[in-house]
């Protein structure tokens, strides 16, 4: 079925900044959305709900308050330093929050619409963890929402896909004890945070990691989506699907050794939409802004000219 896209993203997102060069810099976001308004004019633009109190319960089923409150104090004080690659300012507390709304917003209109929806906002978060941010994140964005996504109608089931080249380790840990949740990362291995072997596969049978060594390319990761993805995902049977889309395994990225191109993100993102159009697209990492504004177009490129009718939205089975 042909569709707009739907964008949601806010200004406020480029106001968590380093106050010297870092490589999860706003700019991601500037180049991110010049390279849509350019292939997509008629897309559909969203700002995110204005955060309120309803937030914070899903944040601390999440996180503990004793963290929320560290980061809240941080951006107070001017903010800081979590680890030597997460940092604060003064106003990244209250961006990080927006962008868990931001995606809470994309799973209440991916299910309302069934359509992919697209949430392009910062700070990532698949490295956050209960009580500490690490690896440029701070909240755990994927994570919430799928808690989330298991509060409303309907929603049995979730599963959870990570294609950014560095393993969630974050977001694994936060989901992989519910057995509604499952999750699945395509991830360079070895590499930061040097988690997410292939032997791990959850206390429900609920994860599926597939470690990728350097220098594998797209031929590999089609490889892995048929023979491993697929099945998995399959199998789940989601009633949502979200998608922790990083887009730093691209041949051009700094942070990274694998060799994909603009297109293979294109052909995963189809392949996602053969699972279920319930489908939500929240970005986490991807450094190289050229390559980062075209991947983002062919993914979706690959959703707006999909035209598989949208039926019973994963296989027929119907627990809607």
């Amino acid at each position: 079925m042909m569709f707009s896209p739907v964008f949601i993203y806010s200004d406020r997102f480029l106001e968590h900044r380093c106050p010297q060069f870092h490589f999860e810099r706003p700019e991601r976001l500037v180049s991110i959305c010049r390279h849509l308004q350019a292939a997509f004019p008629a897309a559909e633009w969203r700002e995110p709900t204005p955060v309120a109190e309803g937030l914070t319960p899903w944040l601390e089923k999440i996180h503990s308050r004793v963290y929320l409150d560290q980061l809240a104090q941080m951006a107070a004080a001017g903010g800081g330093w979590l680890d030597p690659d997460t940092y604060l300012n003064d106003q990244s507390d209250r961006v990080a929050r927006l962008a868990v709304q931001a995606w809470l917003d994309g799973v209440d209109l991916a299910l309302q619409r069934q359509q992919p929806i697209f949430i392009l906002a910062r700070p990532p978060g698949h490295h956050a963890l209960r009580q500490r941010g690490m690896g440029f994140c701070l909240l755990a964005n994927a994570a919430i929402a799928s808690h989330y996504a298991l509060s409303l109608p309907g929603i049995q089931r979730v599963a959870i896909l990570d294609w950014d080249v560095h393993h969630g380790n974050g977001t694994q840990a936060l989901v992989q004890d519910d057995p509604q949740i499952a999750y699945c990362s395509l991830h360079e291995f070895p590499a930061y945070p040097y988690t997410g072997e292939g032997g791990d596969r959850g206390p429900y049978n609920n994860v599926l990691n597939l470690p990728m060594p350097p220098g594998s390319n797209g031929e590999a990761y089609r490889a892995a989506f048929q023979d491993q993805v697929m099945p998995f995902l399959q199998q789940w049977n989601p009633d949502l699907l979200i998608l922790s889309a990083g887009y730093d395994a691209h041949r051009d990225d700094p942070l990274s050794s694998i060799e994909l191109e603009d297109a293979d993100y294109g052909w995963m993102m189809h392949q996602c939409l053969q699972i279920t159009h319930r489908l939500v697209v929240g970005l986490e990492g991807g450094y190289d802004l050229d390559a980062l504004g075209r991947s983002l177009v062919a993914t979706v490129q690959a959703a707006v000219l999909d035209n598989a009718p949208v039926g019973p939205p994963h296989g027929g089975q119907g627990r809607v």
